[in-house]
């Protein structure tokens, strides 16, 4: 008596699909349920890289940002339970996750908006640079245009602007090693690159959402007025 396998290897080209067995497990998914299975895949992606990171940038991974466009009403149902939602901009090219609404008007007016920033307040050293980044940044897109290019930044420069607030270490090997550990620790929250060969960084776009800039503005005064007068404390 011949089996299936009798069966299949006898056929040749005849493949699991074709058996004629309606009841049988191997049976071809339809075309609808190939779609929805796509669909539940590209959502379960998007959502751990989201959940992961914090962001996609249609520049680094684009697939993912496409799909991310496309399933923005289901990956906001499927992140609501979480406190957070998925937010889109276009023009730089950004999906990015923020704290949902009822937990952000709980908040204090200073938290930060980004998820992965909330999960470690940035100290004083890390926020100033954050305030000086975004400025770069900004004015980046005012000579460019927003989403045209990227904000690059030399190290160099980020020393001199750091002295301006912080005061000067000694020695250009402490103030390197102070500007490269906090760029290593603003790394992992996805707002700069990696150091390049040339001592040159990239400012990423996600920067431009991560903080009320108002509050870094104030936090920058009241930096600079603190250099300008050191024996008084900050208001």
């Amino acid at each position: 008596m011949n089996g299936i396998f009798d069966q299949l290897t006898r056929s040749g080209g005849t493949s699991i699909a074709t058996v004629d067995d309606p009841h049988s497990a191997l049976q071809e998914e339809s075309p609808q349920e190939a779609a929805a299975a796509t669909t539940l895949r590209q959502v379960k992606d998007v959502a751990q890289e989201l959940l992961k990171h914090g962001l996609l940038e249609q520049a680094r991974k684009p697939n993912l940002y496409r799909a991310a466009l496309q399933h923005h009403t289901e990956l906001n149902r499927l992140l609501d339970p979480f406190d957070l939602a998925l937010r889109i901009d276009e023009v730089r090219g950004l999906a990015f996750l923020v704290v949902g609404e009822g937990l952000r008007d709980a908040d204090v007016a200073d938290e930060w908006s980004h998820p992965l920033l909330r999960r470690q307040r940035l100290n004083l050293e890390q926020s100033l640079l954050v305030a000086i980044l975004r400025q770069c940044f900004v004015a980046h897109e005012q000579e460019a245009g927003v989403g045209v290019g990227e904000a690059r930044v030399a190290v160099e420069d980020l020393v001199v602007q750091l002295q301006l607030y912080l005061g000067e270490l000694g020695s250009d090997a402490q103030e390197r090693k102070r500007i490269l550990g906090l760029l290593e620790q603003l790394k992992g929250h996805g707002l700069v690159s990696e150091v390049d060969a040339h001592e040159m960084l990239t400012v990423r776009p996600i920067i431009a959402h991560v903080a009320n800039p108002e509050n870094l503005q104030r936090l920058l005064e009241a930096l600079r007025a603190e250099a300008n007068a050191p024996d008084e404390g900050l208001a």
